[in-house]
């Protein structure tokens, strides 16, 4: 097994340019794990047309039902996860003030405590990579990075995140931000 790079952990990997036709065209990508055994991510910018409420049938408040459920990635969509921020989580699992977690029990739990509204996003599926291979698609520029914060990864406009932060990298990123999604539209 090859030598793993610096962790990505708690930075956003965002398509260059590259990824057309694929899964991943224009996504934004938080990575919550990146180690000697591979890497997890969730897809911060793809909002599906369900509701919290309409796939998982749990006893939670209504304010939480009615949040918009996001496809976290390609991987075992049927597969649930969450991210949570506030203050006193000063030493998130995947950066300062977040929470990454996969048990219903515990968002159940939390959900007794959020004071609405609260910076809670829920993922079904996530992006995953086998060891080494997200850090051999960094050494062939598959991916852009950027660092994450909270009020990108809790945007209210989802859809133009990936836009918003490629169109802020430079003139070059700028054109592609502007350009159509499919180029041969041109």
């Amino acid at each position: 097994m090859g030598k793993t790079s610096k962790s990505l952990r708690g930075q956003l990997l965002l398509d260059g340019g590259g990824m057309a036709g694929s899964f991943f065209n224009h996504t934004v990508v938080l990575v919550c794990q990146h180690d000697a055994t591979g890497a997890f991510g969730l897809v911060l910018n793809r909002s599906t047309d369900n509701t919290v409420g309409d796939v998982i049938e749990a006893d939670l408040p209504d304010a939480i039902k009615a949040e918009t459920l996001y496809l976290g990635g390609p991987v075992q969509p049927s597969a649930f996860s969450y991210l949570h921020a506030a203050a006193d989580f000063e030493n998130g699992n995947v950066m300062d003030h977040l929470l990454l977690s996969h048990s219903l029990d515990e968002l159940v739990t939390l959900s007794d405590k959020l004071v609405v509204p609260q910076r809670l996003k829920v993922f079904a599926g996530y992006a995953g990579w086998a060891p080494g291979q997200l850090d051999n698609e960094m050494k062939r520029k598959s991916w852009l990075t950027h660092p994450a914060d909270l009020n990108l990864i809790f945007s209210t406009d989802s859809k133009k995140l990936w836009r918003q932060i490629i169109s802020g990298l430079g003139w070059k990123y700028k054109l592609l931000a502007d350009g159509p999604d499919d180029l041969s539209r041109n």
